[in-house]
């Protein structure tokens, strides 16, 4: 089942508030509880956000990785375009991926992309590298997300590095 942060907040709030009314009906104040539930569920739905928020911080940390080990890289934002975000069989996110070799010369490219929801917060980031694209040539790849995104997915070109 797919779920972003912003889901598991609401979902969190929903099932607090309904266990905190069972709570106030009942006036039971005893670990086992209707308040003791509320505020048990109201900690997993709160570790659920934290899992989501660590899946970004580790998928954003791996590509800052992946940018780095690339050597004598030019910026080449420019010259990247992505096509428009889609679902593949296993759920995950994609994105076509096409760079534009200025270059007199052989070129790889790589390419972060960020997977965002429609207010613009950021659901998941990977870099992809298109490879060897000829002289005064174009070549493209596919970004695909490291886990299922729900609800309507944008994807923008975060950092692109030509080498």
């Amino acid at each position: 089942m797919a779920w972003n942060r912003r889901g598991a907040v609401r979902a969190a709030a929903a099932v607090t508030l309904g266990l905190t009314g069972l709570a106030g009906l009942t006036g039971c104040s005893d670990d086992s509880g209707p308040s003791s539930v509320a505020s048990k569920a109201a900690s997993a739905v709160a570790s659920i956000g934290a899992q989501a928020t660590g899946a970004i911080a580790s998928a954003t940390a791996e590509a800052g990785r992946r940018l780095d080990d690339v050597k004598n890289g030019v910026d080449a934002k420019d010259a990247v375009q992505l096509g428009a975000p889609a679902t593949d069989s296993a759920g995950r996110s994609t994105v076509e991926v096409t760079a534009d070799n200025t270059d007199g010369s052989a070129k790889s490219f790589a390419v972060q992309v960020e997977f965002k929801d429609e207010g613009g917060n950021l659901l998941d980031t990977v870099v992809v590298t298109v490879s060897d694209v000829p002289s005064h040539k174009s070549a493209t790849a596919t970004a695909r997300s490291n886990r299922r995104l729900s609800g309507g997915v944008k994807a923008t070109v975060g950092t692109a590095l030509r080498y």
